[in-house]
């Protein structure tokens, strides 16, 4: 009986965490493995067990702070370090979002392009549809369509399976470095990868969503157990997505150099059905990367600023929130639709200014979190501390060796 009282209250918790990790797989993340298994094979892969604890300790730190404070990461900080600080790492963050949500309009017009689509009007009716889903829905409901968008991710373990990868060479990579990871463009790739993963709209979603859903403070212990399970599930889908490239792109030397590729160059390994799947899939990650991120930057804005701002907030109360949203999505539209958009280049530098950034946000998160005034006796752990810190000084150290060596080679 007890057990059965515990599932239903994890379920009742259940859905920022893993709507905000799985959303990490958005578009952008997608081309962005795809281009790590193709470059590096399964030898990427020895960054996964590393990216998946970090994932589910940043997730919990999270969702824990607007749990106990009832508060968005925004307010927190405009209200521990002022409003110029605020002003600073809000234009940061907004930078940093409008890069990832120019990948994951590019992605929906490179699956577009793969699926015979006409790229503009789908990209138009795409918007539509979101910016009707996120005015008239309300949270609850919401969340449903974000967590049922999620089955759609299983288009990327068929296409592993289709692929016929060397299973055992896949998952022994999970554990044993391969000398090739330590060059200039393996390090620029793993802080794409860990851009991708672990980002900073990812920091500021999770609480914001977390405290949408108002969470009591007694079910602390279920959305820690989210946090992790949504990590998991995250990265085994990442997992599959660089399975299914390194199995037949990287295998067979075939370059990968533009988004049609990533499922187009699989079809003759993987046969037409994977390369759908594939495809398929890159349109309903694109999608959820495009509502949470824009709704990220919106989240952000007012809470930086002191807004009114809530997916339960009707767009005659919300008009800024839901306008900050249309407009992003607006804007990255309008720039992807134009000829020639350099969308691999976009996505490599994007995803790398993500884990550059990492650090700075992680600071803020340390700082409110081991605040006993805020936090009370949920303030971190000293194993979280280390891990956090020491993570944030091996990101700085491999982004400046990918920095310099970079400037070395020109």
């Amino acid at each position: 009986m007890a057990l059965f009282r515990n599932i239903l209250i994890f379920f009742s918790v259940l859905g920022p965490s893993l709507i905000t990790t799985m959303a990490g797989n958005d578009g952008g993340g997608i081309v962005t493995y795809s281009l790590g298994g193709a470059k590096l094979g399964y030898a990427v892969l020895i960054i996964l067990p590393f990216l998946t604890i970090l994932y589910g300790i940043t997730q919990e730190m999270g969702s824990r702070i607007a749990i106990v404070t009832g508060k968005g990461l925004g307010d927190l900080i405009r209200e521990s370090f002022g409003l110029r600080t605020s002003f600073v790492i809000f234009v940061l963050l907004l930078v940093a979002n409008f890069g990832t949500l120019l990948t994951n309009v590019a992605a929906l017009k490179t699956s577009s392009q793969m699926l015979g689509i006409p790229a503009t009007p789908f990209i138009i009716f795409m918007i539509i549809v979101c910016f009707k889903l996120v005015t008239i829905t309300k949270y609850e409901k919401s969340q449903k369509i974000f967590l049922t968008g999620i089955i759609f991710y299983l288009a990327y373990v068929f296409s592993a399976i289709q692929a016929k990868p060397d299973w055992s060479k896949a998952v022994t990579s999970l554990v044993v470095p391969d000398g090739s990871i330590f060059s200039k463009e393996s390090l620029i790739l793993l802080i794409a990868l860990l851009g991708t993963t672990i980002t900073p709209w990812g920091q500021f979603f999770v609480q914001s969503y977390m405290k949408d859903k108002n969470v009591p403070v007694r079910k602390l212990p279920f959305a820690k157990l989210e946090a992790y399970l949504g990590a998991v599930t995250s990265n085994v889908f990442t997992f599959f997505m660089i399975v299914a490239t390194a199995a037949t792109l990287f295998i067979h030397h075939i370059p990968l150099n533009s988004g049609e590729q990533a499922a187009l160059a699989i079809k003759p390994f993987a046969g037409s059905f994977a390369s759908l799947l594939f495809s398929l899939g890159l349109v309903n990650a694109s999608i959820i990367g495009m509502i949470v991120v824009s709704l990220t930057s919106a989240y952000a804005f007012t809470e930086f600023f002191g807004f009114a701002g809530s997916l339960d907030d009707p767009y005659s109360k919300g008009k800024i929130f839901y306008g900050i949203f249309l407009f992003n999505l607006m804007l990255a539209a309008l720039l992807v639709i134009t000829p020639f958009f350099p969308l691999f280049d976009i996505v490599l530098y994007t995803q790398s200014l993500n884990g550059i950034l990492l650090p700075i946000f992680f600071y803020f998160i340390l700082k409110i979190v081991n605040n006993s005034e805020l936090m009370g006796k949920h303030t971190n752990s000293r194993f979280y501390n280390v891990f956090a810190i020491v993570s944030s000084l091996l990101i700085i150290v491999a982004s400046a060796v990918a920095i310099i060596t970079g400037f070395v080679a020109v």
